[in-house]
Protein backbone atom coordinates (compact mmCIF):
# COMPACT_ATOMS: atom_id res chain seq x y z
CA UNK A 1 0.00 0.00 0.00
CA UNK A 2 2.85 2.39 0.79
CA UNK A 3 4.34 1.70 -2.62
CA UNK A 4 1.05 2.78 -4.20
CA UNK A 5 0.77 5.84 -1.96
CA UNK A 6 4.30 6.95 -2.89
CA UNK A 7 3.42 6.31 -6.55
CA UNK A 8 6.53 4.23 -7.18
CA UNK A 9 6.42 2.84 -10.71
CA UNK A 10 9.91 1.33 -11.01
CA UNK A 11 10.43 -0.32 -7.63
CA UNK A 12 11.97 -3.47 -9.10
CA UNK A 13 14.57 -1.53 -11.12
CA UNK A 14 15.09 1.68 -9.14
CA UNK A 15 17.45 1.51 -6.19
CA UNK A 16 16.28 4.98 -5.12
CA UNK A 17 12.64 3.91 -4.94
CA UNK A 18 13.56 0.71 -3.07
CA UNK A 19 15.59 2.65 -0.49
CA UNK A 20 12.84 5.23 0.00
CA UNK A 21 10.21 2.52 0.40
CA UNK A 22 12.41 0.82 3.01
CA UNK A 23 12.98 4.15 4.83
CA UNK A 24 9.30 5.00 5.07
CA UNK A 25 8.19 1.41 5.78
CA UNK A 26 10.65 1.07 8.67
CA UNK A 27 9.46 4.37 10.11
CA UNK A 28 5.80 3.48 9.67
CA UNK A 29 6.13 0.12 11.42
CA UNK A 30 8.18 1.62 14.24
CA UNK A 31 5.46 4.23 14.80
CA UNK A 32 2.76 1.54 14.72
CA UNK A 33 4.70 -0.47 17.31
CA UNK A 34 4.78 2.65 19.46
CA UNK A 35 0.95 2.67 19.29
CA UNK A 36 0.85 6.16 17.83
CA UNK A 37 -2.64 7.31 16.98
CA UNK A 38 -3.48 8.43 13.44
CA UNK A 39 -2.54 12.07 14.06
CA UNK A 40 0.76 11.10 15.68
CA UNK A 41 1.51 8.65 12.89
CA UNK A 42 0.87 11.36 10.31
CA UNK A 43 3.09 13.80 12.20
CA UNK A 44 5.88 11.25 12.46
CA UNK A 45 5.73 10.43 8.75
CA UNK A 46 5.79 14.17 7.97
CA UNK A 47 8.85 14.47 10.18
CA UNK A 48 10.60 11.62 8.33
CA UNK A 49 9.85 13.36 5.04
CA UNK A 50 10.98 16.77 6.37
CA UNK A 51 14.33 15.42 7.54
CA UNK A 52 14.94 13.52 4.31
CA UNK A 53 14.15 16.62 2.24
CA UNK A 54 16.61 18.61 4.35
CA UNK A 55 19.33 16.14 3.44
CA UNK A 56 18.48 15.61 -0.21
CA UNK A 57 17.19 19.01 -1.36
CA UNK A 58 18.84 21.47 1.01
CA UNK A 59 22.04 19.42 1.42
CA UNK A 60 22.06 20.10 5.17
CA UNK A 61 24.73 18.60 7.33
CA UNK A 62 23.75 16.10 10.00
CA UNK A 63 24.31 18.79 12.65
CA UNK A 64 22.08 21.31 10.88
CA UNK A 65 19.40 18.69 10.38
CA UNK A 66 19.50 17.82 14.08
CA UNK A 67 19.01 21.52 14.87
CA UNK A 68 15.96 21.52 12.57
CA UNK A 69 14.64 18.45 14.37
CA UNK A 70 15.03 20.30 17.67
CA UNK A 71 13.14 23.31 16.32
CA UNK A 72 10.36 21.09 14.98
CA UNK A 73 9.96 19.34 18.32
CA UNK A 74 10.43 22.39 20.55
CA UNK A 75 7.50 23.06 22.85
CA UNK A 76 6.14 19.53 23.01
CA UNK A 77 4.53 19.09 26.40
CA UNK A 78 4.09 22.81 27.07
CA UNK A 79 0.56 23.78 27.96
CA UNK A 80 0.75 27.35 26.62
CA UNK A 81 2.45 26.37 23.40
CA UNK A 82 1.39 28.31 20.32
CA UNK A 83 2.90 25.73 17.99
CA UNK A 84 0.69 24.43 15.26
CA UNK A 85 0.98 21.01 13.71
CA UNK A 86 0.75 17.30 14.24
CA UNK A 87 3.80 17.15 16.51
CA UNK A 88 1.84 18.79 19.34
CA UNK A 89 -0.01 15.52 19.85
CA UNK A 90 3.11 13.74 21.16
CA UNK A 91 3.79 13.35 24.85
CA UNK A 92 7.26 14.19 26.14
CA UNK A 93 8.05 10.47 26.44
CA UNK A 94 6.92 9.84 22.86
CA UNK A 95 8.96 12.81 21.62
CA UNK A 96 12.05 11.39 23.33
CA UNK A 97 11.39 8.03 21.67
CA UNK A 98 11.08 9.74 18.27
CA UNK A 99 14.39 11.51 18.80
CA UNK A 100 16.04 8.25 19.86
CA UNK A 101 14.66 6.52 16.75
CA UNK A 102 15.91 9.23 14.44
Amino acid sequence: KLEEFLDFKQLKTSLKEAILLDYYTAGFWWAKEMDFNLIQLSGFMDLLNFLLENLSNKHMTLGDNLKELGKAMAGIGETDSERIGDLDSFSIEQAKAVIDYL
